[in-house]
């Protein structure tokens, strides 16, 4: 499989992808668990249908030391015993916050008071963000029809300016 554009090979492309990894940085460098950060873009990326982003997430989180048994737990982490709570509030949030067509209230109270009651100010703001940028990246990525398994951790580092 081919992508349809190469999102590297443009300038256009190449000048909001290094803002993008900039924006990406701000979430990498806060307080928020990396463990987190990586689930919940893992979940929201199986649930976009985004490849790329699958074998990304999958691979920097295995990188960083995350089990095979939770990352393969990941896409039914309602029934897994291998998270935490506030992991579980944050799938939750990345869930709700990636589905939004399907519930006319978008994030529910209960999720939110669960996020709240797990994360403080700073690492909601940048699990939002996070739920945020990678529902832009999947939709990128699945629009250009970026193909998955190519993807080594780390190789993006270059890219921020």
């Amino acid at each position: 499989m081919n992508a349809r554009f190469d999102m590297f090979g443009n300038e256009v492309a190449m000048k909001f992808s290094k803002r993008f990894a900039n924006a990406a940085m701000v979430i990498g460098q806060s307080s928020l668990p990396k463990a987190t950060q990586e689930l919940v873009s893992l979940r929201a990326s199986q649930i976009n249908g985004c490849g790329f982003c699958v074998d990304m997430h999958t691979k920097d989180a295995a990188a960083d030391g995350e089990s095979a048994v939770r990352l393969n737990l990941v896409a039914a982490w309602r029934e897994a015993t291998v998270f935490s709570d506030a992991e579980r509030a944050a799938l939750a949030l990345a869930e709700e916050g990636t589905r939004l067509a399907d519930a006319h209230v978008g994030v529910s109270d209960e999720t939110w008071a669960e996020v709240r009651k797990h994360y403080d100010d700073d690492q909601v703001a940048a699990l939002v963000a996070a739920v945020a940028l990678i529902n832009a990246a999947n939709r990128m990525n699945v629009i250009v029809r970026n193909p998955a398994g190519s993807y080594q951790p780390g190789m993006f580092d270059g890219v921020k300016s």
